[in-house]
């Protein structure tokens, strides 16, 4: 049973790894036997997660990293292509690069809306886009969109974040179905509130952390870590006829009212 989650020979492209959840992501699939390439903008950030990765690494290996902006598609094309030239086809690629803006709906800045639509879905389809093609051609990938409780879910201030991550879910969707038959499996992964750097604030607040732990049935926030196991399940043989799904890891907030 164990070498069904064992990812030795496979390389995982994991965007937004620089730190946060995208870190702790890498830091898993490492530990399961995969080859990291890390994604970020800050080389220093970079460098100092692929420390970490590299220490969570059974064979002591230090992830290779890439910078590229996920929002521009001419440079995500440019990117994967010299990725591929130099590492080959991903076997795994999560997509977790995001952003959040908070504002109430009648006051959201327009250009908020476009950079938090184009960081957190339209990036996932451009490095999706020019992925899938090579593990078309290989006839194996697996794809793990990370999401949120906000893709079922939604709250105060966050109108453009909860449609950003709805349209994920359903991009995932769409991708497992034109993906499925080429032995390409596609699923979301959606935590709930975990205590990372983007929600530094909100932790730091006691009345919303005492809303976390009220609205949550596990009465607390989520622990990066606690993701790892899904991602490794979803990144692994263990899940070769999954597709399609949103599998929320969130404590059971969205199972209750």
């Amino acid at each position: 049973m164990p070498d069904m989650f064992d990812l030795t020979g496979k390389t995982a492209l994991v965007t937004g790894s620089s730190r946060g959840l995208g870190q702790s992501l890498a830091i898993a699939l490492a530990g399961a036997g995969a080859q990291l390439i890390l994604h970020g903008r800050d080389e220093a950030a970079l460098a100092s997660s692929a420390d970490l990765v590299a220490d969570a690494d059974a064979g002591g290996r230090r992830p290779a990293s890439v910078r590229f902006d996920v929002t521009n598609p001419e440079e995500v094309e440019h990117s994967i292509a010299a990725l591929v030239d130099e590492h080959g086809v991903p076997d795994i690629l999560v997509n977790n690069a995001g952003i959040q803006r908070r504002a109430p709906i009648a006051e959201f800045p327009v250009a908020d809306w476009d950079a938090v639509i184009a960081s957190n879905l339209s990036s996932v389809f451009y490095v999706s886009r020019f992925v899938a093609p090579g593990m078309i051609e290989r006839g194996s990938g697996k794809i793990v969109n990370i999401a949120s409780v906000q893709s079922m879910l939604a709250r105060q201030t966050i109108a453009p974040y909860s449609a950003s991550k709805g349209g994920v879910a359903q991009l995932t969707r769409g991708m497992a179905a034109d993906l499925a038959r080429h032995n390409i499996q596609v699923n979301t992964l959606s935590p709930g509130y975990f205590a990372t750097e983007m929600n530094a604030a909100l932790v730091d607040d006691p009345a919303f952390t005492a809303w976390v732990e009220q609205r949550t049935p596990a009465q607390r926030w989520g622990r990066p870590e606690e993701l790892r196991g899904t991602l490794i399940y979803l990144a692994s043989a263990a899940s070769d006829f999954v597709s399609g799904q949103n599998i929320f890891v969130d404590g059971g907030m969205t199972s209750v009212v």
